[in-house]
């Protein structure tokens, strides 16, 4: 079967980028080398900030990521998925201007939600001050029937500024000061009624996973890895 070749628009932030390409390999049923697919990354650490973007009149980042699909598709990539979810606030316009095809994380984590046999229609959604802004992850879950609930704007403040923080490298108690504070910001929206948890912001997987809350808990970059194994193999 022909395979096609996965490029990948990362450096938003490059850890996050990294984290992305472990859960694809980590997905792709494989016994040798020759079994996983074949990826391009451009890491590229200096695209605007895209949150800064959405509600601070920053720059666009939106050249930056032009440039950087263009020359995925020099290199052999054939479509494209972008580990950072407030980078997706600009996928409509990024389409229009590139002629390789991008996956939407949106629609991965739908996929995801939608698929789960525990019929989960109501989420508790952490994501950056961008995304929440802008509102279309919340948007788009909505259209596919799942309820969407945020949190408050305390709880907002300190999701961003962890989200921020992860971005430094922060180690040891640090980092589980920063894992025990998502955990209880989950867990308020959990309280709330949410029935899972989204972790909507490709940093927060670095923090919190699977067992930090007490319902289920949906990773955008495990969606995003799947979507595109399954892409890469429909090719």
């Amino acid at each position: 079967m022909r395979e096609r070749v996965i490029g990948v628009l990362g450096g938003m932030g490059p850890e996050a980028t990294i984290a992305f390409y472990a859960r694809l390999v980590a997905q792709t049923p494989a016994t040798c080398d020759q079994d996983h697919l074949r990826v391009i990354i451009d890491s590229n650490p200096k695209i605007p900030d895209r949150t800064a973007a959405l509600v601070a009149g920053g720059a666009s980042p939106v050249p930056a990521m032009v440039a950087s699909i263009d020359a995925l598709g020099r290199a052999g990539a054939e479509f494209v998925v972008v580990p950072c979810v407030s980078a997706h606030a600009f996928l409509d316009e990024l389409r229009v201007r590139v002629s390789l095809p991008v996956l939407s994380i949106f629609d991965a984590v739908a996929d995801d939600i939608r698929g789960d046999p525990r019929g989960i229609g109501r989420v508790g959604l952490l994501a950056t001050a961008g995304t929440v802004r802008v509102g279309l992850f919340a948007r788009h879950l909505e259209r596919q029937g799942i309820v969407v609930d945020l949190p408050g704007a305390p709880d907002q403040d300190a999701v961003m500024a962890a989200i921020y923080e992860v971005k430094s490298g922060p180690t040891g108690a640090r980092r589980a000061e920063l894992r025990d504070g998502l955990r209880a910001v989950a867990a308020r929206l959990v309280a709330g009624g949410a029935q899972a948890i989204v972790l909507g912001c490709t940093e927060i997987p670095l923090i919190i996973g699977r067992h930090d809350a007490p319902v289920p808990v949906f990773d955008a970059l495990d969606a995003l890895a799947r979507m595109a194994r399954r892409a890469a193999r429909e090719g």
